[in-house]
């Protein structure tokens, strides 16, 4: 939601989203906090799909207005969306994050629970 990034956000791969964790579904977010779940995010950018894939937790608040956060570490805070991630921001192809670069640039983020 925040509308635009500093010099110190080097893992931030999006902006001026419509909803941080809180504007998740509440069946969702039930879904998310059981520790056997897999959480599927693709983000699309232009035609292309990034994949990570994560685990949820029975202790993930999903409380932040602002911001949405996947990790590879089992950190939890109320920004955490899931947890043990397969991968990072520095894992997304070059062509996607030159494209994000453009503010121009319309994203989509696509969570999955199962």
């Amino acid at each position: 939601m925040e509308p635009d990034l500093t010099l110190q956000g080097d893992c931030i791969i999006g902006v001026s989203a419509d909803s941080g964790c809180v504007g998740i579904p509440h069946k969702m977010k039930e879904m998310i906090r059981r520790s056997d779940s897999k959480i599927t995010i693709t983000i699309q950018v232009n035609g292309d799909s990034f994949v990570v894939t994560g685990r949820g937790h029975e202790d993930l608040k999903l409380e932040n207005t602002h911001d949405i956060v996947i990790r590879k570490s089992s950190y939890l805070c109320p920004r955490t969306l899931a947890i043990n991630c397969d991968k990072a921001s520095d894992d997304m192809p070059r062509k996607m994050v030159k494209e994000l670069q453009d503010p121009k640039t319309k994203g989509r983020f696509v969570i999955e629970v199962t």
